[in-house]
């Protein structure tokens, strides 16, 4: 049983002991009933998934650099990060804040629901450190997970793991135990859950829908981890836990006020830095070229809505900024009001998301059932369209097939995937599409294939870390990851 040496933190002792002189109660008033043990799994939870979606939704590194270096946004001061030059600091905080926040509070709230009988948390629990996890070893490749958890028994120095052999196999598997708990006995407290008010059904169906899509982003691998990944993808598809509607995407809507608003309205907005990022150039023509009506939720009009200005994005990684007309927030459309709101949601996985994968899954023949591949794609595209409030109206949802379809089903899964900055990133480098321009002024010969480890990593674990360099290449923000 995890005893409260990992739970001090949650428990406030307010009360004092009351004394009888009964001598029979000796035994139970000499126990310490305000100092329990254990604490609830379920007071774990909101905290950690609050952890998680501020981590996924930072400004200074799934925007900086994951949003920044698929061209969805631009900094009209301050772009060193679009030249490929990320804050060391934020990437340790990436690499800590998963670790000791999300994965290790997840890994103890799984131990206690255990401890309570609980199946339906240690689900949640399994899911969340699944993701956790996922996003970890889609930005750095090998990584400590197998001993990752270890430090309250010793081992501060864990191993790293294989994100090929051992990761990505690992994930599978949990996500499979998850699916299997979420049906089993407990409760999960709606006022914990800040995902799905404690629904484990909808747990069940992210579980399910985020296992396809990590088995899409192995598949492109000729050395696969995960063998018949077509039929574990048909699996999924008949057996009808996947999402079925935006209103199972899982989101961690925010509140009106800091601490717990959105990250880019306590940043931008709250801070008075919103003019200090702009829409990027490429993004910005690609939805104007196809008259697409979410630009106007995604970017303001140059000058602010309503100037009739148009839209105008800023090319990528300009060195001397300020001598350009980039330079200047006036000329370029900054981000959209609503993506700047307190409580617009971090979204950990979506519903047009998944349409556009399984579009893609079909095309390429590895699901053999279900609905056809144009019709997932239309679905795909009809539902970002409703998540952001545009009407679809007369844009173009004909769908081609074979190279030119998977193309389409790219390029609509970069546009969906807006303010998504680390998911953006990873599919990005899993398609190679749309094709990009290196930054203008880029300090890389290529756009990013993953973030270096942290420089911490070096001194406090050096020996596991050379081994994982040693295994997957230099550990530069070019080696690319084994499914890219």
């Amino acid at each position: 049983m995890r005893k409260i040496k990992y739970l001090f933190a949650l428990v406030a002792i307010a009360q004092t002991l009351l004394i009888t002189s009964c001598d029979s109660d000796f035994q139970e008033v000499n126990t310490n009933t305000n100092d329990p043990s254990t604490v609830s799994a379920n007071l774990l939870l909101a905290g950690t998934l609050r952890s998680t979606s501020n981590t996924v939704q930072s400004i200074f590194l799934a925007g900086e650099a994951g949003s920044c270096w698929v061209q969805h946004l631009g900094k009209p001061v301050y772009n060193t990060n679009e030249m490929y030059v990320p804050r060391q600091n934020s990437i340790e905080g990436l690499w800590n804040t998963m670790y000791s926040s999300v994965l290790k509070d997840a890994d103890i709230m799984q131990d206690l629901a255990s401890n309570e009988g609980n199946m339906a948390l240690e689900g949640v629990a399994l899911v969340v450190k699944t993701y956790a996890y996922s996003i970890l070893t889609d930005a750095f490749g090998d990584i400590p997970m197998s001993e990752a958890l270890a430090a309250d028994q010793g081992n501060t120095t864990p191993a790293y793991d294989d994100s090929r052999l051992e990761v990505y196999p690992a994930m599978l598997a949990m996500l499979d135990e998850a699916i299997i708990k979420l049906d089993g006995a407990g409760t999960i407290d709606a006022s914990q859950d800040l995902v799905y008010g404690g629904n484990a059904g909808l747990w069940k169906k992210f579980a399910s829908s985020l296992k396809f899509r990590i088995l899409m982003r192995s598949s492109g691998s000729a050395a696969n981890p995960a063998d018949n990944v077509g039929t574990q993808l048909d699996d999924l598809v008949m057996a009808g836990n996947l999402f079925t509607s935006n209103d199972d995407d899982a989101k961690v809507t925010y509140l009106s006020a800091a601490p717990n608003a959105n990250p880019y309205f306590e940043g931008l907005v709250d801070g008075g830095r919103d003019t200090e990022w702009c829409m990027g150039e490429e993004l910005v023509n690609y939805m104007s070229s196809t008259g697409d009506s979410r630009l106007a939720v995604y970017a303001q009009e140059v000058g602010g809505d309503g100037s009739g200005n148009g839209y105008v994005g800023k090319p990528a990684g300009i060195a001397d900024i300020g001598n350009s007309i980039y330079g200047d927030s006036n000329n370029v459309s900054l981000i959209g009001t609503k993506y700047l709101e307190a409580e617009q949601p971090a979204f950990f996985m979506t519903y047009a998301q998944l349409n556009l994968l399984m579009a893609e899954a079909t095309e390429r023949g590895m699901l053999t059932v279900g609905d056809t591949a144009a019709n997932y794609y239309a679905a795909g595209i009809t539902a970002s369209f409703d998540a952001n409030g545009a009407a679809v109206g007369g844009f173009d949802t004909s769908y081609a097939t074979g190279a030119a379809g998977l193309e389409q089903i790219a390029k609509q899964s970069w546009v969906a995937l807006f303010l998504q900055g680390y998911e953006a990133f990873a599919e990005y480098r899993r398609t190679g599409t749309p094709v990009l321009p290196l930054a203008i002024d880029a300090q890389e010969a290529s756009i990013p294939s993953r973030f270096n480890y942290p420089l911490s990593q070096q001194s406090l674990n050096n020996a596991n870390y050379s081994t994982a360099v040693s295994n997957q290449g230099a550990d530069l923000l070019t080696t690319p990851l084994w499914w890219n």
